[in-house]
């Protein structure tokens, strides 16, 4: 099963109508693992070795870094990139279908882009 982290910015309804809807799934907030303020370098690494794939919806700034990193020779457990405009009942189905179908080693030094 997939784990997943929600970046500090992350939309909380995203994360609740998840939770809502599979309740076992394995996710944490960015504020629930004592990162608040933390960069998005230390988040991605953090991510990385907890193998969680991050959620944000920081296009900008994470997916530069994590490309970045992976450059370097680092690796990233994956990211999905949220669109701030992406409907929430949209987001939440493109989300779960992923969790559903997609194994960790699959997403491992991947960058997904949703709506799908």
């Amino acid at each position: 099963m997939l784990k997943f982290l929600a970046d500090e910015d992350f939309n909380n309804r995203i994360v609740r109508g998840l939770l809502r809807r599979q309740p076992d799934l394995d996710i944490v907030r960015v504020q629930d693992v004592a990162l608040r303020g933390a960069s998005d370098a230390v988040v991605l690494a953090w991510a990385a070795q907890e193998d969680r794939i991050l959620l944000t919806h920081d296009v900008s700034t994470v997916t530069r870094i994590a490309y970045e990193r992976m450059a370097s020779g680092g690796e990233i457990a994956g990211v999905i990139e949220v669109s701030q405009s992406a409907a929430l009942g949209q987001s939440i189905e493109d989300l779960l279908l992923i969790a559903a179908t997609v194994t960790a080693q699959e997403f491992r030094n991947k960058i997904e882009y949703l709506p799908l």
